[in-house]
């Protein structure tokens, strides 16, 4: 609040509200903590949930958020976000422009998979509350995940892996803290039904991936659906940054996205003289006149 009575600064004080920091001069504190409290007792991971979440975690809570982020901070420069990154270096732009560059590649297709993933966990899981056996939800689930993104069932199968070396030590490490009581034990159940389920439907064995491991953490941690994305983006941003500055000591200009050396694959009409303009192909477009 502001000494001074006047409505129009309580009014600007009041455009922006929030309940994760105050800030004077002098004083930082987060949801409460003073910053000199936290510096060196608290680690990164716990300060992402105090900030998300409003509280700390338990320490067996930390170390599984931990996990997975640790499990995703990378997966080379065949990850376009990690390729374009490197690539923006090479055009002689700072730091934070190539990780920007980057993380706004993380979309739907790469990056989405774990909020999809939690929001399928989620629709199952729900079903099961409402009565329906774990195979009725999951088939439920998956019509309701194919209607509404497509075939590709996120957090299952991988283009570079027959078998993602990341997940099973992460489901591990879930089904540990379930039998400690750090969590529900509900998703692995979830998630393994799934797999079991698309390789019934496609006759095919579809293993879970990083996406789908991950995304039965932040469930069983009890974060919503999109802070997956969220989550996701944090660790990855780690590579981005790491292969940014590997390209930025390593040199280069303007380096595409594969040797000159390899031609790309041209699908326009064979070469052809230029008559004139009367030869030129126009648009189909009524208002384009010759």
């Amino acid at each position: 609040m502001s000494d001074t009575n006047d409505p129009r600064v309580q009014a600007a004080e009041d455009w922006w509200e929030t309940s994760i920091i105050k800030m004077r001069p002098g004083l930082i504190e987060f949801r409460g903590y003073p910053i000199q409290e936290l510096i060196g007792q608290t680690s990164f991971a716990q300060m992402i949930w105090l900030l998300l979440r409003g509280g700390f975690p338990s320490a067996a809570q930390a170390s599984l958020l931990e996990a997975a982020l640790v499990a995703s901070v990378d997966h080379g420069p065949h990850a376009p976000s990690i390729a374009i990154a490197r690539m923006a270096v090479t055009c002689g732009i700072d730091l934070n422009n190539a990780m920007a560059s980057a993380i706004n590649t993380l979309g739907d297709n790469h990056g989405g998979a774990g909020q999809q993933c939690m929001e399928l966990y989620a629709h199952i899981r729900a079903a099961i509350a409402e009565g329906r056996t774990l195979e009725e939800g999951v088939e439920a689930g998956l019509d309701w995940h194919i209607e509404t993104y497509g075939k590709v069932i996120a957090g299952f199968g991988h283009r570079f892996h027959p078998v993602d070396p990341r997940a099973e030590p992460l489901l591990g490490l879930v089904e540990q803290a379930a039998r400690a009581g750090v969590v529900s034990g509900d998703i692995p159940p979830i998630a393994r039904a799934v797999e079991a389920a698309i390789e019934r439907r496609t006759g095919r064995t579809i293993p879970m991936n990083i996406d789908g491991a991950t995304a039965v953490i932040f469930a069983e941690l009890g974060f919503a659906p999109p802070l997956g994305r969220g989550l996701f983006i944090l660790s990855r941003s780690v590579g981005i940054l790491a292969h940014a500055w590997e390209q930025s000591e390593a040199g280069g200009r303007n380096k595409g996205p594969m040797p000159k050396q390899i031609p790309f694959t041209y699908s326009g009409p064979q070469t052809r003289r230029f008559e004139s303009a009367g030869d030129v192909d126009l648009p189909s477009n009524p208002e384009v006149k010759p």
